[in-house]
């Protein structure tokens, strides 16, 4: 299961000369992937800023990371909301990348956002590449970055939310952190659009494909939505939710609320609700960034 490492030294300006050159070329090979060997070959350097394709268990995944200097840090996995096509998911995780950046109080924190794929698949089907990612930080990481990793937390946005909670049901780390999580209830949803009452969307339109409306064979609907992961939380979660959000999110808030409450085998949940503020509560409001950095710290 794959991983990566680099470091000169210069006598004459000959030398240098050529040798930045060498150094120059290496970076740009090994800033955006490749091949697992050809990492392996090379090494990164000890501050990794960009786009890489990292693996794990043969599953590849692209990564948008930024590395503050120091040899020891906490890590934050971040994982970015919908986006309808593959080709704008490298943006769209560097947007997420910049947004929980701008969160943190301390800058001595390795952010790594998550490119996972979402177009032509089902809701959760991304989340193969988004175990992979999360495996490669606790088990690859630390090598490829050159630091001792001290902490990792998962961070999450709309469907990223659902992504980092379902994540918390399979492996533990240290603390999970779910901003407007969802779709909390797809057979709501998609029995809306089935009815005329909402625009039509893609997750329900694949789903429409692949198993029929959602009024003649719910049980998928259900199966793929977050109220059916409320369970077996292995890290202190906080969820953060703006209670000026969609109608569609308000009305299964609620029922995803007190069924985490309910929890008996699940580490500790935290809500933090937000009057006043949408479904970006975590990004704009002043008592969500204290509670984010509380969290972590």
């Amino acid at each position: 299961m794959p991983a990566t490492e680099m470091q000169p030294w210069l006598r004459s300006s000959t030398q240098a000369a050529g040798l930045l050159a060498l150094l120059t070329m290496l970076i740009a090979a090994s800033g955006c992937g490749g091949s697992d060997s050809a990492e392996s070959a090379i090494s990164p350097p000890p501050m990794l800023q960009g786009v890489r394709t990292v693996s794990y268990g043969g599953v590849p995944v692209r990564v948008v990371i930024d590395q503050p200097p120091g040899p020891v840090a906490d890590l934050l996995l971040v994982y970015h909301a919908t986006v309808w096509f593959d080709d704008r998911i490298v943006a769209a995780a560097q947007h997420t990348l910049e947004s929980f950046r701008r969160l943190l109080d301390h800058n001595d924190v390795v952010v790594v956002s998550v490119a996972y794929p979402q177009q032509d698949r089902e809701i959760g089907e991304g989340l193969r590449e988004a175990e992979a990612a999360l495996l490669w930080a606790k088990h690859e990481a630390a090598g490829v970055l050159g630091i001792t990793v001290n902490r990792i937390f998962l961070a999450g946005h709309s469907q990223g939310g659902y992504v980092v909670t379902r994540l918390n049901t399979l492996h533990a780390t240290d603390g999970v952190i779910a901003n407007a999580p969802g779709p909390l209830d797809l057979e709501f949803r998609c029995l809306l659009e089935e009815r005329g009452n909402a625009p039509g969307s893609p997750e329900c339109g694949l789903m429409v494909q692949r198993h029929g409306p959602a009024s003649s064979n719910p049980q998928p609907y259900r199966e793929r939505s977050l109220l059916s992961f409320t369970e077996n939380f292995k890290a202190d979660v906080l969820f953060v939710q703006g209670l000026d959000d969609s109608p569609i999110q308000m009305r299964s808030w609620p029922l995803f609320r007190e069924a985490v409450q309910a929890c008996t085998d699940c580490q500790e949940s935290v809500f933090l609700e937000i009057a006043g503020a949408g479904h970006e509560a975590l990004f704009f409001s002043a008592e969500a960034r204290q509670a984010f950095n509380a969290f972590i710290q």
